[in-house]
């Protein structure tokens, strides 16, 4: 014989529970409401039988059925000891297969929202209008779920060869919409992001590296970094066996842009205004900064003309040179001989009559060539990095934006951290 409340009840999937009622309040929407199968109710002070004191409804969001929003109608028991000598008072049964503490949703839409939100990278907007839930139950949700998982994987952050570290910025905070920095730590073997932290200062980074245990520390062999110096003393201070490297991207960075730097300058010198559309040291930006090997014969002649005519004094011709010449750093394969060559070409840029800013460049190189002839030895660089940050700002993208750095931190390590998400039908929320 068919069971109508049977049926309604392998329908809702939840285990130990009694559907009461099924309606369809607004059309396209359903409500479902439920109770919990409880044994007889003991007091947890005094250990006599206790009396249900009332059956208080809690409106939790579910999982869509058959494409429709659910609303699932909790009625709970509250119970109360009825001896006048008891403490205990009164006191509500919870059901963790139902509903987390605190939790406007069911415990398994939490967990596919975080699933979604975290992994898919949807926007949490998404994910709510889908379920027919306000903004702030599935962001609740996520969070809660998101953060027991990251402290329940423990095996996420293994063994670093290789530490990478850059900056990306957090949000536009105030009035002023002042810049909010973060810090992205990344494992560059691996390309998995570790932490997020806040701020781009070396105390912040120093403080992570300080609560890691000593022999994950240890066992780091290479530090990656831009040219910074607050990275740079924080490797002095926290990783002082661990070989610096200096990211090669960043140096031939630095060289395009003191290179423009010169380019700019004599523009002004010589025409006494900003660069214009028929000006050649201006036609010649774009030919400036390409590699050389990728200048064909036609665009070499267009370059050297353009030089000829808008650089009198060899000035921006000699910056040109200076760039390639830090680019050639790169095709040396002996580590010792890209040493020495690094050295000679510091001090070779420094000499008077380089352009003032081919002379800060060739301090620079001075200043970090160690680093930077590390590269040779290591082989790695923060590409790995950049490309977790460019995830991460896709998750800024789809939130339009974060507010709370606590939610940023959480959303960008779901995304990109790499979490074990078996794990994540085993957490509880706190």
């Amino acid at each position: 014989m068919f069971n109508a409340t049977r049926a309604c009840e392998l329908l809702v999937g939840l285990g130990a529970v009694k559907v009461l009622e099924v309606v369809e309040p607004l059309v396209g929407r359903l409500e479902i409401t439920v109770e919990s199968i409880v044994d007889a109710p003991v007091c947890p002070n005094c250990g006599e039988r206790a009396w249900v004191k009332d059956r208080p409804v809690v409106e939790l969001v579910d999982l869509t059925c058959f494409g429709r929003p659910v609303t699932l109608r909790w009625r709970k028991h509250r119970f109360c000891c009825p001896r006048r000598w008891c403490r205990q008072g009164s006191w509500t049964h919870e059901d963790p297969r139902i509903a987390a503490p605190r939790l406007s949703v069911t415990d398994r839409a939490g967990r596919w929202a975080t699933r979604q939100v975290g992994r898919n990278g949807r926007a949490v907007s998404d994910v709510a209008a889908e379920l027919g839930a306000d903004w702030h139950a599935i962001n609740d949700a996520v969070i809660a779920y998101g953060t027991a998982l990251l402290d329940a994987d423990q095996t996420r952050v293994g063994a670093v060869a290789a530490l990478g570290v850059d900056e990306v910025l957090f949000a536009r905070l105030g009035r002023w919409r002042t810049q909010a920095w973060s810090t992205s730590i990344t494992d560059v073997t691996s390309g998995q992001l570790l932490d997020v932290i806040e701020g781009r200062s070396s105390a912040g980074l120093c403080a992570w590296l300080a609560a890691m245990p000593v022999t994950w520390r240890d066992a780091i062999a290479w530090a990656v970094l831009d040219l910074s110096g607050p990275w740079r003393l924080a490797f002095d201070t926290m990783l002082p066996d661990a070989g610096q490297v200096a990211d090669p991207f960043h140096l031939i960075k630095l060289a395009n842009q003191r290179l423009d730097e010169v380019r700019r300058r004599v523009q002004q010198d010589t025409l006494g205004h900003r660069g214009r559309k028929d000006d050649p040291l201006y036609r010649s930006r774009r030919l400036l900064t390409r590699a050389d090997e990728r200048l064909d014969d036609k665009g070499r002649e267009k370059l050297l003309g353009l030089l000829d005519a808008g650089d009198p004094r060899g000035e921006v011709r000699t910056a040109w040179h200076a760039k390639e010449t830090v680019r050639g750093i790169y095709d040396i394969d002996d580590p010792t001989v890209a040493a020495e060559f690094i050295d000679r070409l510091g001090h070779d840029l420094q000499d008077e009559s380089c352009p003032p800013e081919v002379r800060q460049l060739g301090r620079t190189i001075t200043k970090w060539r160690h680093q930077i002839a590390a590269w040779h030895r290591a082989r790695v660089s923060n590409g790995p990095t950049e490309a977790i940050n460019n995830l991460i700002k896709r998750v800024k993208r789809v939130a339009f934006g974060f507010r709370r750095f606590a939610h940023y931190r959480v959303r960008a390590l779901l995304y990109a951290g790499r979490p074990n998400w078996a794990l994540l039908a085993t957490v509880t929320p706190r």
